[in-house]
């Protein structure tokens, strides 16, 4: 367009030039021409060079553009595959804590079957195994139920089994008692004297002399029932069972 312009320019000179040709001389004219010709063809090599410059800087900034919109492409590509292994590494994770969390509770359960657990009874605090204890409930749960002889032959297996387990008193305490109910007399006997003298401060051991004074009652031995109502009023005068031997001493003959 500059060019154009440049050439309507030129022409109108070159017009307005041969319209006044008669006031220079040919030298003039000519030189007039030359110099005019000289700076078109100084501008349209200005004006074609600025057009090339141009033209390689859009091609520059098109391949700059192209690059960019590469990289950035590049980066999309790049953020998605990080997104699926972060996605995959949590995935992984949380699977990883839930199958640490299934090994942990199997393990806790597993030891709990067979480690040793703090129990309570008869006012005593002991370690007992699992199996332990659940052959002493159920050996109770028996004689609680009525069933004597099932108790019984539950409470020798367990003594047998655990002789120094921290039940062992207890167990002696109620197998006597399954054997009084059975009027296993003799027998009870034994056991309620083995809780009083082997364990005198355990907390059966009063109810255990008042037992077993019982038990002589019903073998009719009262002289041997009034010694052991007068071993538990001396030995444990607080006892609520040495208050009943008061009352069964007054009245035995």
């Amino acid at each position: 367009m500059k060019t154009f312009r440049l050439f309507i320019a030129v022409a109108a000179c070159v017009l307005a030039f041969n319209a006044n040709a008669a006031l220079f001389e040919d030298d003039e004219a000519r030189r007039a021409i030359l110099d005019l010709r000289q700076k078109v063809d100084v501008s349209q090599q200005r004006t074609t060079e600025e057009l090339r410059k141009a033209n390689e800087d859009n091609a520059q900034l098109r391949r700059s553009l192209l690059d960019l919109s590469n990289q950035i492409e590049s980066l999309r590509n790049e953020m998605a595959t990080l997104r699926g292994q972060n996605e995959q590494l949590t995935r992984g994770i949380t699977d990883v804590q839930r199958t640490q969390k299934d090994i942990t509770q199997g393990v806790d359960e597993r030891l709990r079957k067979v480690e040793p657990s703090k129990v309570s009874v008869d006012g005593r605090e002991f370690a007992a195994e699992p199996a332990e204890k659940q052959e002493f409930e159920a050996a109770l749960a028996s004689l609680r139920k009525g069933e004597f002889a099932a108790a019984q032959t539950s409470f020798t297996a367990f003594t047998k089994r655990y002789p120094q387990s921290g039940y062992k008193s207890s167990a002696l305490f109620w197998l006597a008692n399954a054997q009084y109910a059975l009027r296993d007399y003799k027998s009870a006997v034994n056991n309620f004297r083995t809780v009083a003298s082997a364990d005198p401060e355990h907390v059966r051991a009063p109810e255990a002399l008042l037992s077993m004074a019982n038990c002589q009652v019903e073998l009719k031995d009262a002289k041997s029932a009034r010694k052991t109502l007068e071993e538990l009023v001396k030995t444990y005068p607080q006892s609520e069972a040495a208050s009943v031997a008061k009352e069964r001493l007054s009245k035995l003959k």
